[in-house]
Parts: structure tokens; C-alpha cells; sequence
């Protein structure tokens, strides 16, 4: 029998795109057809699943975490699968919060292992995606919340008959796979649209919604659109969180809310942008109870107002302010620097990055420079990381004092005492960056978290 660190072993010795730099990739098999061959030699769980599933490039993770939240909250019971996780693989399988005990990931991964060894060239995702749905239908969800890992199209998740198939905010991304064009990646995205099954789509920019609209049109699948068919106010905010209206403009009175009302929300989550995954989420939730799902609007409240989804604008420390924030892309990154100033008070803002070397690192550096007055760069222990003092030496002459630090813990504290106590230190960038940091500062503190050991 496998140990745990042997079981994680076992998943991370096949391919996994998440540890592939750009020049080290090469089109593979993509299409489903492992997925499809190993879930059916486990019995096909993923057919039992009454599911929501989310592609988008931005948000997508916080609009899951608020629907599982609020199904939760209508005494649902909910298996939620995300990815990347912040310190243990656990973390993008678990049902109402609790994480996949090790011992139920050890005994799922035994009984697939006979199967995976008779597939061509498996992946890392394609396990990982059976051990969720194997693992969901095992403990019987009420509902399962599924993330896509990549793109949409030929995403592993992209097997399941979703209830509601959601499109949350579509940017630049992933682009030697997915493309280069907004309509290209907006395609790989529209992937998951079933024929006939409703779809909710958040704002997009025209080309994207375009394509959308289109694939929604051929697969008669019913579109509802944030922006036409709901729409959002933001209200008050703090450092705990912030207010917002929401109103329906669908025409009849079946869903969430009646034509011409509106509702407030509070949600524990900054940036305008959870705002509009908060609307999504409602919106989702509103297609579901069309469909028979029973959740009331106070269910929805009490469901937000106890969404948590760490790394994601996160608060942790106070004086000086210390927020963390996987911006991982040049629009996330402008939203971010947005929220900063827009929700927080500070005088100086110190910032540590580090970067996947798939990203645009030239317009995120400039991004950060032209609002932070120091920039340390820094690098996770993963193989796709960009080496910081190249980082700097390529970003040349700048107004803002640049510095390379090896590693995010040694780059946290260094920027911890440069801070004045009205200052703001904010770790952004990789994941990967943000979920080292955060272990650092919560090891510093005392405070038990779950974490895998290094691999």
C-alpha cells in the first residue's frame, strides 16, 4: 500500500502541465480519450454527478468556492474541485470544506492504479481529475462545484453533464496552448457549453462574449449574460469586507429574485472583481433552483457571507498591511493594483513577485513598478519559476528600486522590515509564490495549517 508521500509521488511521475515551461512543451495527445477509458473502468462516477462546471481564466476558483459555499449553507452536501492548491494537494478535493482525508486519497488512488496502467501516456490531471469524481460519487454529493484545469475544450473535467456550465472572466493566458487571440482562448473556454444546457457568462470583452454567443446559438443552449440579464452595484467596503446589490432582469418570477427587485450581499472577499464572481455565483445558483435545486435567498447570504477562498486578496497582516494575491496575468495584476488602492489605506506600497516563465513578465514587472516604491522579485521551488535576478537585470533602468531575493520566504521578511507600519506589503504573482510566503508568515505565527512536505 502506498504511503501518503508515495501516493503524491505516484501522480506527480507522469506528465503534468502545471510543471511545463514554454519550450518544454510539445502537443501531446490531447483529447479525452484516457479520461474517458479510465473513468469508465471506474465505473463511469462521474455520470452519477449533478454538477456545475466553471472555465475562465480569471475568478473562476472564487466563484467556485462562493457556490459551494452557499449550497453548503441550503444543507447541501458539496464536493468542490479546484486547482492549484496553496499548501496541500488535498485542497482541490474536498466535500463541505473537510479535505480528502489521506487515507481516502491512498485507498482511491489503489484502486485506480491497475487501471492507470493500462492507459497510453496518462497525465497527472487525468488522475487527479478521477480521483475527484471517484471520490464524490463514493461519499454521495448532494452537488458537485468543478473547476476546469485548463482551457475547456479537451480540460479533463470536460467529460461531466453539467446542470449550469459557467464562463467566468476570459483574458490572456496559457497562450502557447490555448492560443493567442482572445477569440481563440474564448473557444477553448466555450469547450464545456452542452447542447441545451444553460450557461452563465460573466462580463467579457465584445470578442469573447461574441464567441460565446455564437457556440450558445448552435448548441441551443440557454445564455445568460451578467451585465443584461443581471446586473451588480458594489456598496460599502473595509478590510473585512464589502457590500453589494444585486437585481435579475429575467422576466419571470421562477429563479432567486423577482423582475424589478434587488438584493444586498456581503461577502468577506476585496476587489470589484468578487463583486462580479459573487453575481456569478448568484446567478448559477438561480439556474439550479430553476431546475428543482432548492436554496432561498437567505441561504445564498448566510453562503456568501461564509465564502473563504485564501491567497485571493487576503489580509494577514495589519501593521504594516500584508496582503497576498496570485495575480498571475497582466489584467489580474491592473485589477489588483486597482483593489489595493481602492479598499486599503497605506502610504508606501512594497511589493514581492515571482513568475511562471509561461507569463507575460515584462508587462507585469512594469505594472508593479509604476505603483510600488520597491519590487523585490523573488522564485518558488517549482520547476516553471523564473529566476529573479534575471527578472531584474531584463527589466533594465527604473524609478523604483528593483532587488532579487532567492527565495519567497528570505524575500517576505526582507520586505516586512523595510515596511513602515502604515506601509503595505503585497505578495504577488505565481501561486506558487503566494502559498510559500503564506506558509512562512503563518509558521512565524503559530498558526497549524495542512501542508504536504516538498517534493
Amino acid at each position: 500500500m502506498f504511503s501518503y508521500q508515495e501516493a503524491l509521488d505516484y501522480i506527480y511521475s507522469f506528465v503534468d502541465q502545471e510543471k511545463l515551461t514554454p519550450d518544454q512543451y510539445v502537443p501531446r495527445r490531447f483529447d479525452l480519450e484516457n479520461m474517458k477509458r479510465l473513468l469508465s473502468m471506474l465505473g463511469n462516477p462521474h455520470l452519477t454527478l449533478r454538477a456545475v462546471h466553471v472555465a475562465g481564466t480569471k475568478g473562476k476558483g472564487s466563484t467556485c468556492a462562493m457556490m459551494a459555499s452557499i449550497l453548503q449553507a441550503a444543507g447541501y452536501r458539496v464536493g468542490l474541485f479546484t486547482q492549484p492548491h496553496l499548501h496541500t494537494f488535498r485542497e482541490r478535493i474536498r466535500i463541505d470544506e473537510r479535505l480528502m482525508s489521506e487515507e481516502d486519497l491512498i485507498a482511491a488512488l489503489e484502486r485506480q492504479k491497475p487501471f492507470i496502467e493500462q492507459l497510453s501516456d496518462p497525465s497527472t490531471f487525468e488522475i487527479m481529475t478521477a480521483l475527484a469524481f471517484q471520490y464524490f460519487a463514493e461519499q454521495e454529493v448532494d452537488l458537485a462545484v468543478v473547476e476546469t484545469g485548463l482551457g475547456g475544450r479537451l480540460d479533463t473535467t470536460n467529460v461531466i453533464e453539467p446542470m449550469v456550465s459557467v464562463i467566468t472572466s476570459i483574458s490572456y493566458d496559457h497562450t502557447y496552448i490555448l492560443g493567442d487571440t482572445l477569440e481563440q482562448i474564448a473557444s477553448e473556454k466555450a469547450g464545456i457549453i452542452k447542447n441545451g444546457k444553460p450557461v452563465v457568462c460573466a462580463p467579457q470583452r465584445a470578442v469573447a462574449e461574441q464567441v460565446i454567443v455564437e457556440v450558445c446559438r448552435q448548441r441551443r443552449a440557454p445564455l445568460v449574460l451578467l451585465g443584461r440579464d443581471w446586473v451588480c452595484h458594489t456598496g460599502e467596503a473595509d478590510v473585512e469586507g464589502q457590500l453589494f446589490e444585486v437585481a435579475s432582469k429575467i422576466p419571470d418570477a421562477d429563479g432567486l429574485l423577482t423582475p424589478r427587485t434587488s438584493h444586498e450581499f456581503w461577502i468577506p472577499l476585496l476587489g470589484r472583481y468578487q463583486v462580479v464572481n459573487a453575481t456569478t455565483s448568484i446567478a448559477t445558483i438561480d439556474q439550479l433552483v430553476r431546475q428543482g435545486t432548492s436554496v432561498s435567498l437567505e441561504q445564498v447570504t448566510e453562503g456568501l457571507r461564509r465564502a473563504k477562498w485564501p491567497g485571493r486578496l487576503e489580509i494577514l497582516g495589519r501593521e504594516p498591511l500584508l496582503v497576498m494575491d496570485g495575480a498571475h496575468n497582466v489584467d489580474s495584476v491592473q485589477r489588483l493594483m486597482r483593489a489595493l488602492r481602492e479598499y486599503l489605506n497605506f502610504d508606501d506600497l512594497i511589493v514581492i513577485a515571482g513568475f511562471s516563465l509561461d507569463k507575460d513578465i515584462p508587462s507585469m514587472m512594469r505594472e508593479l513598478a509604476s505603483h510600488a516604491r520597491e519590487v523585490i522579485v523573488t522564485q518558488a521551488e517549482h520547476p516553471r519559476a523564473g529566476d529573479p535576478q534575471v527578472i531584474v537585470d531584463r527589466v533594465g533602468p527604473s524609478r523604483t528600486r528593483l532587488t532579487a531575493v532567492t527565495d519567497a520566504a528570505s524575500a517576505l521578511w526582507r520586505a516586512l522590515e523595510l515596511a513602515g507600519k502604515k506601509d503595505l506589503v503585497c505578495v504577488t504573482g505565481s501561486l506558487f509564490v503566494v502559498a510559500e510566503a503564506r506558509a512562512a508568515w503563518l509558521e512565524a505565527k503559530g498558526e497549524e495549517f495542512e501542508r504536504d512536505p516538498p517534493l
